[in-house]
């Protein structure tokens, strides 16, 4: 997990794409009636737009009220580490999908009419299901790996862990 702002923007940066690319697929596969090999292309052309609306929304909205009711529920140095993070994910799903249906509803879908809040509405509930079986199942563990690799967490525990390691594989 990012332990400085300039790890959290990577991270967010990673997660959005991931996340949002996957979300605009899915959404002009709805929209078309299915999915084609053409809507992986088609996605690139929303991403370039909705990719920093993404960001801007997780890092300025979603992702510190997601901290700080999870902060407010668990407690970092007594619960297991699993369920802050399942609970920051959910957390961020709650308010992202919304916002996210929100933006692509006023963009994609017709903006401003008689009929936003009732498409708005609809969005919304179909990709939640969505975007809570990507984040939980993919994107978040995929994107923690990848993290992971490019900022290995140098604790004092993983060196020690790691040099254990080193001389059993040695012995």
């Amino acid at each position: 997990m990012p332990k400085n702002l300039f790890q959290e923007i990577v991270f967010t940066i990673m997660m959005v794409i991931v996340m949002v690319y996957a979300m605009i697929c899915y959404n002009i596969a709805l929209a078309t009636g299915g999915m084609r090999n053409e809507i992986f292309l088609l996605a690139f052309h929303e991403l370039i737009i909705m990719g920093p609306i993404g960001f801007i929304l997780d890092m300025i909205i979603a992702g510190p009220i997601a901290k700080k009711i999870t902060f407010k529920l668990f407690n970092p140095q007594k619960d297991n580490p699993i369920f802050i993070l399942l609970s920051i994910s959910i957390c961020s799903i709650w308010f992202m999908c919304p916002l996210m249906s929100l933006a692509a509803t006023i963009l994609f879908k017709g903006g401003f009419q008689k009929e936003m809040i009732s498409i708005w509405l609809q969005t919304t509930a179909l990709n939640y299901p969505m975007a809570t079986f990507w984040q939980l199942l993919f994107a978040g563990p995929i994107v923690r790996r990848l993290f992971g690799l490019i900022f290995p967490n140098k604790t004092k525990e993983n060196i020690s862990t790691q040099s254990v390691e080193k001389v059993e594989q040695s012995a």
